[in-house]
């Protein structure tokens, strides 16, 4: 066994090797340079623990991903096993395999309405970036080949390809140094009431997001837009929970003018939410196209789909008997991923881990709330197991910190210390933790992050900005 200076020097070991060779994804070179990253050991369940064996609470859920938490011995065997049997085998033209077969058997079961048709990927990234493609391939099938733009929103992310990076729109995201698509792509509002100017009704912020949209359409030209990307709640964009009806009449425009309307799921699918699928279920919207990833595979394997109609399957499938859809991945239905995946959705029904996010998920919202009188705490929203705090100066006029305070790092650094990890990103502080939650968890993850935002206020009056 090691003693706690071999673990340190382990520790150091890796975290020099990691700073000297790794380009991390959203990697801050500065800050990176000087502090490194965390080394993590193990995990289970909602812990992980780092190298030099402090536990921490994943309130984070990895990254969105780990729904049926971390060590379960069952998924191990089951990926063992398949590795054995049978590690790959291509699905390109005229090949499957048992796995992938029966994946997208079952997914078909659990999604709304006539999507049946599964397009395996890699992951999210992936998935959506397959959507674009299906887009314009769909339209063109139909006899109508300009019908190829997209319309997204503000403050949406929907993966880090070239295409997807293009079709988000974080600020943040989009850097001066890489170059993004911007023809037949275009953004309108998010639906983030809490900063709407003017403070209307939730009616009323509805009413002037459709016209909007409405508007935007109308500029473009119906002809020329094919769809309309949204992510039920949008995640990493800051937990925006959209105004009651504003999904379903935004479907209801796409109806109105023949727009593919795309739930980008890879977050809110997979039980965040209380459900396989938000979009029918939460929303009451059934999209043509849903894009999956994360906690179809609960994060154990690289895993992602394109789920679409057989309303556009036929139409893709019959005409030209010389048609060929030329996209996908060297691992689009891998079968050790699928075996993966089957074996995650096994267990998250024979747990009935649905019920657990929703019953423990609405204590979750419910306890988050009470952060609500802390002094910088301006808004505290999300849904279930998808929470988020957004962190002020002043809550009157909702004014923001400087960007050189990093309200949302300061506090999550501070949990840290107390073995609670919090994601932040800009001044918010966003949670994401696994279907697993006890409230037992729940309590220990507010008290702390109550502690670590009164200790981070303090020291925020202390160095003169409150």
């Amino acid at each position: 066994m090691l003693t706690d200076k071999g673990q340190n020097d382990a520790e150091a070991h890796l975290r020099a090797l990691d700073q000297r060779h790794t380009l991390h994804p959203w990697t801050h070179f500065d800050s990176f340079e000087r502090e490194g990253a965390m080394v993590v050991e193990s995990g289970e369940g909602c812990y992980l623990k780092d190298a030099n064996g402090k536990s921490y609470l994943d309130a984070v859920g990895g990254m969105w991903c780990t729904n049926i938490g971390l060590g379960r011995k069952e998924m191990a065997q089951t990926i063992a096993e398949q590795v054995e049997k049978l590690a790959y085998s291509s699905t390109f033209v005229d090949m499957t395999n048992g796995p992938s077969a029966l994946l997208a058997e079952k997914l078909a079961s659990l999604t709304p309405g006539d999507l049946n048709r599964m397009h395996f990927t890699t992951g999210g990234s992936t998935a959506v970036d397959s959507a674009y493609r299906l887009v314009g391939f769909y339209n063109y099938c139909r006899g109508k080949p300009e019908k190829t733009h997209i319309i997204a929103r503000d403050q949406a992310y929907h993966g880090s390809t070239f295409v997807t990076m293009s079709i988000g729109n974080k600020a943040a995201d989009k850097v001066t140094e890489f170059q993004y698509l911007r023809d037949g792509i275009h953004h309108i509002s998010a639906p983030h009431h809490y900063r709407a100017e003017g403070n209307p009704s939730e009616e009323n912020f509805t009413d002037q997001l459709i016209a909007e949209f409405e508007a935007k359409i109308a500029e473009i030209g119906a002809d020329k837009v094919g769809a309309f990307f949204a992510e039920p709640i949008q995640a990493s964009g800051g937990v925006l929970v959209p105004p009651k009806g504003y999904l379903k009449r935004m479907w209801e425009v796409c109806q109105k003018h023949d727009i593919l309307f795309l739930a980008d799921e890879v977050v809110t699918a997979f039980g965040r939410l209380g459900h396989f699928f938000a979009s029918e279920d939460e929303f009451g919207v059934v999209p043509d196209i849903i894009t999956t990833a994360k906690g179809l595979s609960s994060g154990y394997l690289p895993m992602g789909a394109m789920i679409y109609s057989d309303r556009i399957h036929d139409v893709i499938s019959q005409g030209d008997e010389n048609r060929w859809f030329t996209s996908g991945y060297t691992y689009s239905g891998h079968p050790v991923c699928c075996a993966a995946a089957l074996k995650n959705i096994e267990i998250m029904e024979r747990e009935d881990l649905m019920q657990n996010a929703t019953e423990v998920g609405a204590y979750f919202e419910e306890q988050l709330n009470t952060l609500n009188d802390l002094e910088i705490v301006g808004n505290v929203r999300g849904r279930k197991l998808m929470m988020c705090v957004e962190n002020v100066k002043d809550k009157a006029s909702k004014e923001l910190f400087p960007d050189e305070v990093d309200i949302g790092k300061r506090i999550a650094i501070t949990a840290e210390g107390l073995g609670l990890l919090v994601r932040p990103i800009g001044h918010l502080n966003v949670m994401s933790p696994p279907l697993t939650l006890t409230r037992k968890d729940v309590d220990f993850l507010v008290e702390t992050l109550r502690a670590s935002i009164v200790e981070v206020t303090k020291q925020l009056r202390a160095e003169g900005h409150l």
